[in-house]
Formats: structure tokens, C-alpha cells, sequence
């Protein structure tokens, strides 16, 4: 190895352990790896002005194909992808919106009341709406409101609410795996490889799909006990909230849902439309903004700058393993272990993204995969788009299997927290990681009957 890789590797190594250790906030950890990626291994060992350029990747947002192009495919994969930074950045801010006007408090307790709150229909209910919101909002977001509401909902049907929330955050992740902006490794998977919100809905999401069904049937088995239990508490409905008391103001609540359905329609129709994901993303917000003006401030201090930042610094330093030949090194030895066999090569993609997505965070773990699966395409020759459906189910469904694996883990689970009802590692794990196992198995089959 060259003395440009030993150093791109080693900041890489230095960055995960960094962020694993959670001591630093990781937006900081991933910005300074990667400006010393710029730095040290392009600006003093490889006196490479291009590849910085290249890794910072600034020209691409001035050419008309960020914005507009028959397919996404023609954008750049190498350094930071834009694309991703400024799509979440527009969905942060229409989400924040959303909930402003009410949307989220109203939809679930409408969801309740239609169920006449009884838990184990309210259970399977809920689990489903987690699902299909996250195929469209952050999970995050979705977990945020959801477990808020379970845990009101909970007080007032007197039930124990870990139970649901284990099985929302379970599905949120799971309906984050269907579509292209559903979780952000999804968004990097898409924008990298020129994939549109269709090409997942019919590959990833005919697995979350069955796994769904698999899903709920699971849960309800783990725990029907608490849940029948809960069942014969008799409460009358009557006393229960009103829906229409989460909706502050009408106009607001119209437009916002107006906002919404425009971006799921641009997204479903964006292969057809040439639109991009960059432009849908500052499209949905300025719009957001305009509509809701007299909230600007608010609603720009909510973005998650955090988050958008670390995706920045992160970007830099696998730009540093991509252009210092790393992620072909890595490439080739998978290619030399399943020997060209497809199905081996799937199993090994999809085992070990989920391993590492359950205990180090997924969307660093998929941006340094997706140049080492195209790698893997063209010397192994074989189809690109089946090793990124194995790449996307492997890192957006193994994060659900320890409290730490995804964002909306941690979120539930402190929400769940704070008013009281702790869940530890051995209760989350207990019924998280089999479910895991089950949708990763599931996930591989499928790939082995469709693909091969």
C-alpha cells in the first residue's frame, strides 16, 4: 500500500472508532477527517489539487443535470454528493412544517379513534403508519411523534407503551427501506446511482412489503400477552381527545397536507419528469417557506444542521478512499471470496452491511459501500442493481437490531425514556434482533429468487 492509502485508511479507522465512541459530537469528527483527508492525503502526499475538486464536488451543482436530467445517472458519485445534502435539508424543512400545522398529532389520534382505541388493533395500526410514513418523512421525525403519541395514548387507555414503540421504531425502518427517500442511505444509493423513487418501490419495497406482514405477525406474538392484557381495561372512548384538537389552524393544516402530497407525486414521477431530487428537495422548501413565512425563522432554526454537516465531512473522507484506489482494493477481495459466484457475493453484502449497520451508524457504512459495489460490477460482471438492492436492505434493516443502530432507535427509546419507561439493551435486543434476522433472511431470498 501506497503511503496515500495507509493515510486515507487510517483517518477512515480514526472517524468510525471516533464516532462509535460518541465522546465528540460526530459533525465535528467527520469535518476534521475530512479536511485532513483534503490536506494531508491529497494536498501534501499526493499534490492532487483534482482530487480535491473532485471530492468537493462543487462544479456539479452549477450543470443542468443536477437539476434537471433525463436519469440521475449522470452525476457524480465520487466526494460529496449534493444531491442527498440538499434533498434532506428541503424534507427537513416541509416536515417541520407538517408539524407546525398539527399533521402528525392529528393523524395519529385519528388513527385511534377510527380503531375505537382498543391496543392490539391500535398496535398492528400503528405499526403500519410507521411504515408508510417513513417511506416518505425521516424516521426520525416519524419515531419523534409517533412515540410521543403512544405514550399519551398509553396514559389514557392505561397500557404499557414499550411494546409499540419497540415495534414502531422496528417498522419505521423497515418503511424507510421501500422507497428512495424513505431512509438516508436510500437517498445516497439513489443520487449515486441514478436510481429513482419507482426502481426502489418495486425492488426494496415488494421486500418491506412481505417482511411487513412477517413483521407484524412476529410482534403480535412476542407480545400479545401485555397487549390482551391491556384489552380488557375498559376504557370508554368517549373520554378520549378529539383528532380535531391536534389542528390549530385549518389553512395551515390544508397547505402543509397540499405541500406534502405535491412532494410524493414529484418524487413517484421524478424518473418520467427528469426532475431531480435537488431540485424536488429546494423546490418542496421554498414553497414551505413561502406558505408558512411567518414561521421562517423557527422553521429554519429546526433544521437538523448536524446532520448535514457530518454527511459533508463524511463524504470528504470516503472521497479519500475512493480516490486513493482503497475502495477497489476492497472490491477486489470480495470478488476473490465468492469467486464470481452472485449469490455469494449478495449473502456477503448483505450479512455484513447488516452486522455493521447494528452497531456503527448505516449511512457512513453505505456512502464507502456504493463505489465498492460498482467496482464489484465491473470486474466481476454482474448486474449493479442487484448487489444495490442487497446493499439498501442490509443497511437500512440491520440498524434496528441494537438500541445504537439507527437515529430512530435512539430517538424512541428516549423518548420512552423521559416520561419514564426505560429500555435497556436486553429488552430491545430481545425482540429487535430476531426480527432483524428474520427481514435479512427474507431480504436475501427474495434476492436469490429474483435476481438469480
Amino acid at each position: 500500500m501506497s503511503l496515500a492509502q495507509i493515510l486515507a485508511t487510517a483517518i477512515f479507522v480514526i472517524m468510525f472508532i471516533m464516532i462509535v465512541l460518541d465522546k465528540i459530537e460526530r459533525q465535528y469528527v467527520t469535518l476534521g477527517c475530512g479536511l485532513l483527508t483534503l490536506v494531508l492525503v491529497f494536498g501534501i502526499v499526493m499534490r492532487n489539487p483534482d482530487a480535491i475538486f473532485e471530492t468537493l464536488n462543487i462544479r456539479s451543482i452549477f450543470t443542468l443535470e443536477f437539476w434537471y436530467a433525463a436519469s440521475e445517472s449522470s452525476e457524480s458519485s465520487s466526494g460529496i454528493n449534493w444531491a442527498t445534502i440538499i434533498f434532506i435539508a428541503g424534507m427537513m424543512i416541509m416536515v417541520e412544517g407538517m408539524a407546525k400545522a398539527g399533521f402528525f398529532r392529528w393523524l395519529c389520534m385519528r388513527l385511534a379513534k377510527l380503531v375505537n382505541y382498543r391496543p392490539i388493533p391500535l398496535f398492528v395500526a400503528f405499526m403500519v403508519m410507521s411504515s408508510i410514513l417513513a417511506m416518505f418523512i425521516d424516521s426520525i421525525t416519524v419515531i419523534l411523534f409517533l412515540a410521543a403519541v403512544t405514550v399519551e395514548l398509553a396514559k389514557l387507555l392505561k397500557f404499557n407503551p414499550v411494546p409499540m414503540i419497540l415495534s414502531e421504531i422496528f417498522c419505521a425502518n423497515l418503511g424507510g427501506s421501500a422507497t428512495m427517500c424513505g431512509d438516508p442511505p436510500n437517498i445516497i444509493i439513489g443520487t449515486s446511482l441514478g436510481y429513482s423513487f419507482s426502481d426502489f418501490l418495486t425492488n426494496t419495497g415488494l421486500i418491506a412489503a412481505v417482511s411487513l406482514v412477517l413483521v407484524i405477525i412476529y410482534f403480535y406474538f412476542v407480545f400479545h400477552k401485555e397487549l390482551e392484557t391491556a384489552e380488557h381495561n375498559g376504557i370508554d372512548p368517549g373520554t378520549m381527545p378529539d383528532p380535531k384538537e391536534a389542528v390549530k389552524n385549518k389553512k395551515d393544516f390544508t397547505i402543509s397536507c397540499a405541500i406534502f402530497a405535491c412532494a410524493v407525486v414529484m418524487l413517484v414521477t421524478h424518473a418520467q419528469t427528469g426532475l431531480t431530487v435537488a431540485f424536488i428537495g429546494t423546490a418542496i422548501s421554498v414553497v414551505t417557506l413561502i406558505a408558512f413565512a411567518r414561521y421562517i425563522p423557527e422553521l429554519m432554526s429546526k433544521i437538523d444542521y448536524k446532520t448535514l454537516l457530518f454527511f459533508i465531512g463524511l463524504f470528504m473522507v470516503v472521497g479519500g478512499l475512493e480516490q486513493t484506489g482503497i475502495l477497489e482494493i476492497i472490491a477486489g477481495f470480495i470478488g476473490k471470496v465468492s469467486k464470481g459466484n452472485l449469490k455469494l457475493m449478495i449473502a456477503i453484502i448483505i450479512w455484513v452491511s447488516a452486522v455493521a449497520s447494528a452497531f456503527v451508524d448505516n449511512i457512513p457504512f453505505a456512502a464507502t459501500m456504493i463505489p465498492v459495489i460498482k467496482s464489484l460490477a465491473a470486474t466481476q460482471g454482474v448486474d449493479l442493481e442487484t448487489l444495490a438492492w442487497a446493499l439498501s436492505m442490509g443497511t437500512d434493516i440491520g440498524g434496528s437490531a441494537t438500541p445504537i443502530g439507527a437515529s430512530a432507535n435512539v430517538v424512541g427509546t428516549s423518548v420512552a425514556a423521559k416520561n419514564g419507561y426505560i429500555i435497556g439493551w436486553g429488552k430491545y435486543c430481545q425482540s429487535a434482533a430476531p426480527a432483524t434476522i428474520i427481514v435479512v433472511t427474507v431480504s436475501m431470498i427474495m434476492i436469490f429468487i429474483r435476481y438469480c
